[in-house]
C-alpha cells in the first residue's frame, strides 16, 4: 500500500510485514497543516485502510517541529473572496475535517497517534480522533482559536470526548500550550516517552495490537464508541448483543479454546 509519487509530499504511507500501516504528514513547509489536499488525502488512506484486510493497526505520524498545526488559516483566508464571504466555503471545509476525524473513528483497524511536536487547533483535534496516542516530551498542545477571534469549535468535539470537561475548557478557554506530561495526566495521550524512544514505543503498542484478532479488534472498537453515547441501560443492552455475537464467532471460539488447552490462538479474522 504505497502512495504514488505526487502524493509523498504531503503524505507518505508505509504498511509493514506485521500488518502496521505508518501514514506520515510530511507537509512540513505548512507545519503538516489540514489542507485541502491533506483532508483528502487523509479520508482516502483510512478509508482504504478501513477496506484492506493486510491493515491491522495504523499509526499516525508527522515529520518536522509540528504533528499538525491544524487548519491551513491562508486557504481559508483566500475562501473569504467568494460572493457570499466564504460561507459555502467554510461550510465545506469544515464538513471535509469533520469527516476525516470520523472517518478515524469509524476506521475499524485501531489508530495510534505517534507525537514528536505541536499539535494545534484541528491538530490536537486530530489526536483526540484516534483511538490512542503517545507523545514525546517535545510534544505540545493547544486549541489556541481564541487567540485570533476563532473559538476551537470541532475541536471541541473530540476533546471534550477524551478529557473531563473542566480540563477542555481550560484548553479552549485560555488557548494556553498544554505539555505531554500534562496531556498525559488528563487523558488527551497513554503515554509520554523521550523522542528517541518514541517510535519504539509506538511499534511496541502497535505490534501488540497487531497480534489479536482483526474481527474482534474492530468489533470492540466500534461497539466502544457505540455505547459510550448511549444511557446506561441502553449501553448495557447493546453491550450484551455485542457479546452474544461476538461469542458466536470463530475467533471466540478459538480464543477461548486455546486458552483453555494452554496454546497459542490461531486468528482467522472472523
Amino acid at each position: 500500500m504505497q502512495d504514488t509519487p505526487e502524493h509523498d509530499d504531503i503524505l507518505l504511507s508505509d504498511l509493514d510485514a506485521s500488518g502496521i500501516l505508518r501514514l506520515t504528514l510530511n507537509d512540513t513547509r505548512r507545519r503538516n497543516a489540514l489542507s485541502e489536499a491533506m483532508l483528502a488525502r487523509l479520508d482516502a488512506a483510512f478509508a482504504k485502510a478501513g477496506a484492506d484486510a493486510g491493515v491491522r493497526v495504523v499509526v499516525l505520524a508527522g515529520h518536522g517541529p509540528a504533528f499538525c498545526a491544524g487548519h491551513d488559516l491562508k486557504e481559508l483566508t483566500a475562501g473569504r473572496a467568494a460572493p457570499d464571504g466564504g460561507r459555502a466555503y467554510f461550510a465545506r471545509i469544515m464538513a471535509q475535517c469533520s469527516g476525516v476525524m470520523q472517518g478515524i473513528v469509524n476506521c475499524p483497524k485501531p489508530v495510534i497517534a505517534e507525537v514528536t511536536g505541536i499539535a494545534t487547533a484541528a491538530g490536537c483535534q486530530l489526536v483526540a480522533s484516534c483511538d490512542l496516542a503517545i507523545a514525546a516530551t517535545t510534544a505540545q498542545f493547544s486549541t489556541p482559536g481564541v487567540h485570533i477571534g476563532l473559538f476551537c469549535s470541532t475541536p471541541m468535539v473530540a476533546l471534550s470526548r477524551n478529557v473531563s470537561s473542566k480540563h477542555a475548557m481550560e484548553m479552549l478557554l485560555t488557548g494556553d500550550m498544554t505539555s505531554a506530561a500534562r496531556a498525559a495526566e488528563i487523558g488527551l495521550v497513554n503515554r509520554v516517552v523521550a523522542p528517541e524512544a518514541l517510535h519504539a514505543a509506538t511499534l511496541d503498542m502497535a505490534r501488540k495490537i497487531a497480534s489479536k484478532s482483526s474481527m474482534t479488534l474492530a468489533t470492540g472498537k466500534r461497539a466502544f464508541y457505540e455505547q459510550r453515547e448511549m444511557a446506561l441501560a441502553a449501553a448495557y443492552d447493546h453491550a450484551s448483543a455485542v457479546m452474544v455475537d461476538n461469542m458466536l464467532a470463530h475467533d471466540a471460539e478459538e480464543g477461548i479454546g486455546a486458552f483453555i488447552a494452554k496454546r497459542a490462538p490461531q486468528w482467522h479474522d472472523r
